[in-house]
């Protein structure tokens, strides 16, 4: 038996029972904010440690937002090292993120969402995903034809669809696996 449960056994008054109940439901909303923030502190313990064994010099930086922990590693200096963890195209980063989200599981017996981002590696991918939308929705607007993306992640495709969506176009996501890409059109 747990301290917790030994101390809940023990206690003779209900009303404290009652108390406990009550602060254990109302704690809910504030649950999945502490549980966000833990998830954030094992993952740049994992992170740290991987910079430490690789020997490459970041600084780790954790926010909570919109539901989601987001981790970014930085330097102020250029580190080939850092560079070489987001690898071409991001598939490193990619299968870096996959690595700490597995670690948040195995620590924490939780899924992880987190968004992992090294030298601001995802911002400025943004920023081009950005542009190609725009550049699908112009071309969409010129011929009247549905124009198909290159294949791209998932965190990417979200990105694409709510750049279109604001655009007032429609996407759909086509494919499977390493394919699955994103299909614009104007209905």
């Amino acid at each position: 038996m747990s301290v917790e449960s030994s101390e809940h056994a023990l206690s003779a008054d209900p009303s404290e029972d009652q108390d406990s109940v009550a602060g254990t439901v109302n704690a809910g909303k504030g649950t999945s904010a502490s549980r966000l923030e833990e998830e954030g502190d094992v993952a740049a313990d994992y992170l740290e440690e991987l910079l430490d064994i690789a020997d490459i010099d970041g600084d780790i930086d954790i926010e909570v937002r919109n539901g989601r922990t987001y981790i970014s590693i930085v330097t102020e200096e250029e580190s080939a090292g850092l560079e070489s963890l987001v690898g071409r195209d991001g598939e490193v980063l990619e299968a870096l993120q996959e690595l700490t989200r597995l670690s948040v599981l195995s620590a924490t017996e939780n899924r992880s969402r987190l968004v992992l981002d090294i030298n601001g590696y995802r911002k400025e991918r943004a920023g081009h995903l950005q542009k190609i939308a725009e550049d699908a929705v112009a071309s969409v607007k010129e011929t009247g034809e549905a124009v198909a993306l290159e294949p791209m992640s998932a965190y990417e495709r979200k990105i694409v669809h709510d750049a279109v969506a604001d655009l007032g176009f429609v996407s759909e996501s086509e494919g499977e696996g390493a394919g699955r890409h994103i299909v614009v059109s104007a209905d």
